[in-house]
């Protein structure tokens, strides 16, 4: 369970707004300072307006009967003549308080450290949020749309499963002749695949041949003779053999 080091049962008015404005490493300076008179603390630290604001609040809330008092922190009646440096408030009152008057106000010494590390998203950081969502959704899409795309022309060019697993399990030896028809025939189709229409339209989603070869390997996973080395060797083959033709 979390200790809460700054709790305690009674506060005076100045003990509890050293620790509602957090500065409690400053603790002993401003005791020393309020002395006699907690008034003080407006002209001895005007860098933490805060503490004197909330001193003051404490007070007020004790004269208007809307937060009970005691000596000591022994409660007494509202009304009842007290000196206001022996003044002090009970931990629950002051808390009930809080959070009936101050609803927007957590400090860490009525309400626990889980209260002050609770951060809500603001609107700024929800538009921003909200907006690389559907930055990622369009992309997500279009990723969707070029895949699809992509396997109809594979369909197209006839390089459906079935066929490059026929291709890849013929069975026998293939007659020197019949090598050059394939490297003429797949050096082609790379040509196709990375060429361009008369009127400059690439001619497929592919822009090198290692795009090609990363597509069929992440289609065809699996499938005899489709490494990515094996790929890499036969296209660069089929392209030399096809500029000697």
């Amino acid at each position: 369970m979390y200790a809460n080091k700054m709790e305690k049962i009674f506060y005076r008015p100045v003990d509890a707004a050293i620790r509602w404005c957090n500065l409690m490493a400053h603790e002993t300076e401003i005791l020393e300072a309020a002395g006699e008179c907690p008034a003080q603390l407006f002209t001895a630290f005007p860098q933490w307006p805060c503490l004197h604001m909330n001193t003051e609040k404490i007070f007020d809330a004790v004269r208007n009967h809307e937060l009970p008092f005691g000596f000591f922190g022994v409660t007494v009646a509202p009304g009842t003549p007290i000196d206001c440096r022996l003044l002090t408030v009970r931990h629950t009152d002051l808390k009930w308080w809080m959070f009936h008057h101050h609803p927007d106000q957590r400090p860490a010494f009525l309400f626990g450290k889980q209260q002050t590390e609770n951060k809500q998203i603001d609107f700024t950081t929800y538009l921003t949020l909200q907006a690389d969502r559907d930055a990622l959704k369009i992309k997500l899409e279009a990723n969707e749309s070029a895949h699809q795309r992509l396997l109809e022309e594979l369909k197209v060019l006839g390089l459906d499963r079935e066929n490059l697993r026929s291709l890849v399990i013929a069975q026998g030896d293939v007659s020197e002749r019949s090598q050059l028809v394939y490297h003429h025939i797949i050096g082609a189709l790379l040509e196709t695949l990375l060429g361009s229409s008369p009127a400059g339209r690439p001619n497929s989603v592919f822009d090198s041949q290692a795009s090609i070869v990363n597509s069929i390997i992440a289609h065809y996973e699996g499938v005899s003779g489709l490494s990515k080395r094996s790929l890499d060797e036969k296209f660069a083959a089929a392209r030399r053999s096809l500029s000697q033709a």
